[in-house]
């Protein structure tokens, strides 16, 4: 047996609404939108009671996609800092290439995006910034210059 793809990247988030606009401002597509429930439900993730509602995103090539779910039941937890720093341990960020990288920032700042460090040169091949979104998402964004 062998592995087909990567579906997806989870990702919980305190208003889903928010977290949609966001990533749709980014330039993702929302391809599905719906509550999920049930004994399937609690029986996947291992909780009892699941009540969320989920957006599918993907990019605009159809090969990225990220699930953002927003949980009403169980409530979701906050496990640690609200902003952890960039080198804490597990899920690190999610990063998109651009064209553009500081149009992409002034696009995003009105959805609640902060740039976390500087916009960074690597050699003559990269323009690269590390952003945090909404629920304290961390976004890379990568603008290629040569």
């Amino acid at each position: 047996m062998t592995l087909q793809r990567m579906d997806n990247v989870g990702i919980v988030v305190e208003d889903l609404d928010t977290a949609v606009a966001f990533f749709t401002e980014l330039g993702m597509e929302v391809e599905g939108k719906g509550p999920i429930e049930g004994l399937f439900a609690d029986q996947a993730v291992g909780l009892d009671g699941v009540r969320s509602d989920i957006a599918m995103m993907r990019t605009p090539d159809g090969h990225g996609k990220l699930e953002l779910a927003q949980y009403h039941s169980p409530t979701a937890i906050r496990d640690g800092s609200h902003n952890p720093p960039p080198n804490t341990l597990g899920l690190h960020r999610v990063m998109f290439a651009v064209d553009d990288i500081e149009d992409t920032i002034a696009r995003l700042r009105p959805h609640g995006a902060e740039l976390i460090g500087t916009v960074a040169q690597y050699e003559d091949i990269y323009l690269l910034c590390y952003l945090r979104g909404p629920s304290g998402i961390i976004v890379a964004l990568a603008e290629q210059i040569s």
